[in-house]
Parts: structure tokens; C-alpha cells; sequence
């Protein structure tokens, strides 16, 4: 052995790069067998048995069947994004946020708010929640006979939940908001490197190129609104379709998450232009909620109202979220009970996450029970 070829770290001679080409390609014979062989029953998402209990235009309202014999009296109603569906809390049996609610004993609900499509392009922020949430809220409360009940909100579900308790004090017991944008500028002041790219993009936008978005599109298709995200960190969202997705062929567990977490980013919804039009002119760009200026309708979201006990989460990792633009709330409520979790991961990561999976739905739960 020559002296160079004894300084080199790695040796790569013919018959180990031939070797390990023949290993990767027996790998992905085994993968690509694998693949084919999956059925629909195995890629299912959002399996937890639930019954609908109301529905209007695209909306519907679930109710999860409980798994305790006798679950908490004041139920809980889960409000997603409309940039994303809810199965996202439901995504498999062993990472999901609403399982592990059941298993805490509580009775949960959830809002399907469906595939908008043109005909829904004026729907606003108010229709919303004025309208299909205040719905929810009411047959709830009917159902079970109580006066007020719990509203856990995740991401821009979370704005619609603020909104709402703010204008219905008087139908909410407790507040839960997760990865939600309160304050949109508070990165701003905080910069995070690496997040926080929707709001840079957002509040760069002139008024009139946010009107002609709107004007032109009507709605918004969700194949835009994703490739928005995936575009927040490009490099990432090819090599998991290329290393990343090789790397683990060989292992179902890993292949089974990572196909059902795609079909989930496949089912983009579309996005109303109206609440586009409003999400980034009054909050992206004005920061109206968190300054109580935001009106929906001919009413204005006074955060003072809020006097419920609130519950802020936010997660240390979320970079669409940025940590500045969720943390720090308490003296933005008019409520004296405003408590905050951080939990591990990212935007996503927290409802899905193995870490997180561990705190959050107990957490939450636990807080509740304390108030119920």
C-alpha cells in the first residue's frame, strides 16, 4: 500500500462500489415489491371510529366515539386549518393527538370544513366563524346539554378559535390554542433563521398583488397552497423522496408513516379567496388581531373579551409558526388564567412527533380536568 492510499479515510476500490450497487439495487427491488403489495386498508389515515352529526354545504361535524365509559361532560371541539385537513390529528393509530385525547377521557368533536371549491370563493373569516363554527358550537351544546364547552384550535384553526371566543364569551369554558399565529409581526423583532418564510412573503406583497391574487384565482388551489410550504424548504422535500425514501425501504414501520403522512400532503384543500384576501391583508400585514383591530363584519375581535382560562402551545421547532409569533400572549387576553406549554418539533412534528405525542394530548387534558 502506497503511502497516499494508506492517508485516505475512505478506500473505494471497484469491488466495493460494485458490491454496493448491487446492495442498493436488491434494496429497491425489495422496496419497489413492498410498495406494490400495500393495500388500502394499510395506507388508510384518520381511522378512529367518529359518526357525523351535522353537516351544511362542505362542512361537517364529527363526533368521535369515546373509549372511557364515562368521558368528560363538557366535550371538546377541535378546529383545523383550511389549509390542511384534519386528519392530520388522526393520521395513524399509533401518532395520533386524538386517541390520546379519548384514552385522557375526554369527548371530543371535530370540524371537517371539506374541498372549498369556486362557489365558496366569497365565503370570509366571519363565515366562518360566525357562521359554520358558531353552528358547531351551538348543536354541542345542545346535545349535551351545557351551557359553554371547550375550543381547541390548531394553527389558522387557532385564529378562527381566538376570534370566537372573543366575540362568544359566553359558549366557551376553556381556550386551547396550538401553533397558532397571534402575533404576525412578532418575528419582526425576533427573527428566527430558517423560519418564518410565509410571513416574509406575505407582508413583501403589495395590496393591489394581494387583490389580483384574489380576484384572479377566486379560491386559491390547494396544489398552490402546498407548493407555498414545500417551497419554505425546498432542498429537504426532494432528497426525502430520493435518499431518505431509499434509507428506509427496508424498514414498514418507516414506510408505512411516510406514505400516510404524503397522502395527507396530497389532499390539499383549496383556499377560499376571500379569507385569503383577509388573512393577508389584516393579519400578515396589519397584524389586526393581536392589536384588537381585526373586524369581522360589522363587529370587532376585542381580545379583552377572552376572560376564559387560556392554554397557549407552541412548539420549539416550528419554523411556519415561528415561536416569536405564538409566545408571550398573557397580557394580550383579558382572562388571569393564561398558562403556556412548549412542546419538541415542529409545526407539524407536534401532533405527530414521538416527544411530543408524550406531552401534549396528556397535558392538555390534565389542564382541562383542572378547570372542569
Amino acid at each position: 500500500m502506497t503511502e497516499s492510499a494508506a492517508a485516505l479515510p475512505i478506500r473505494i476500490t471497484p469491488e466495493t462500489l460494485l458490491r454496493e450497487m448491487q446492495q442498493v439495487s436488491e434494496k429497491l427491488t425489495r422496496g419497489s415489491q413492498r410498495l406494490s403489495a400495500y393495500t388500502e386498508d394499510q395506507l388508510a389515515i384518520a381511522t378512529t371510529p367518529k359518526d357525523e352529526v351535522w353537516r351544511q354545504d362542505m362542512v361537517r361535524l364529527y363526533r368521535y366515539r369515546p373509549t372511557v365509559e364515562k368521558p368528560a361532560r363538557v366535550p371538546v371541539l377541535l378546529a383545523y386549518a383550511l389549509v390542511g385537513r384534519y386528519q392530520m390529528i388522526d393520521l395513524e393509530p399509533d401518532r395520533s393527538f386524538v386517541r390520546k385525547l379519548l384514552a385522557e377521557g375526554l369527548d371530543v368533536y371535530v370540524i371537517d370544513w371539506g374541498l372549498p371549491t369556486r362557489a365558496q370563493r366569497w365565503l370570509t373569516i366571519d363565515d366562518y366563524v360566525s357562521g359554520y363554527l358558531d353552528d358547531c358550537v351551538d348543536l354541542i351544546r345542545e346535545r349535551h346539554g351545557v351551557d359553554k364547552i371547550n375550543l381547541l384550535g390548531v394553527c389558522q384553526g387557532g385564529v378562527f378559535a381566538t376570534c370566537y371566543a372573543a366575540l362568544f364569551p359566553q359558549k366557551i369554558r376553556n381556550l386551547v390554542l396550538t401553533v397558532t399565529p397571534l402575533d404576525f409581526h412578532g418575528d419582526m423583532d425576533h427573527p428566527e433563521p430558517g423560519a418564518g418564510y410565509m410571513n416574509l412573503w406575505a407582508r413583501s406583497l403589495k395590496p393591489e398583488d394581494i387583490d389580483m391574487m384574489v380576484d384572479t384565482m377566486g379560491t386559491a388551489p390547494g396544489a398552490m397552497v402546498g407548493f407555498s410550504f414545500l417551497m419554505m424548504n425546498p432542498v429537504g422535500n426532494v432528497t426525502k423522496y430520493t435518499t431518505e425514501l431509499v434509507d428506509m425501504l427496508d424498514d414498514e414501520s418507516k414506510m408505512l408513516g411516510f406514505l400516510r403522512m404524503e397522502r395527507w400532503i396530497a389532499d390539499r384543500p383549496g383556499h377560499p379567496g376571500e379569507v385569503m384576501r383577509q388573512w393577508f391583508k389584516d393579519l400578515y400585514q396589519a397584524n389586526k388581531l393581536v392589536k384588537s383591530e381585526l373586524m369581522l363584519g360589522d363587529r370587532r375581535v376585542d381580545l379583552d373579551q377572552i376572560r376564559m382560562p387560556v392554554l397557549n402551545v407552541y412548539a420549539t421547532g416550528d419554523v411556519i409558526i415561528p415561536v416569536s409569533c405564538s409566545q408571550g400572549m398573557e397580557d394580550r387576553f383579558g382572562t388571569d388564567d393564561y398558562s403556556e406549554l412548549s412542546v419538541p418539533g415542529g409545526h407539524i412534528g407536534t401532533f405527530v412527533g414521538g416527544k411530543a405525542q408524550k406531552v401534549l394530548a396528556p397535558s392538555i387534558a390534565k389542564w382541562l380536568r383542572e378547570r372542569n
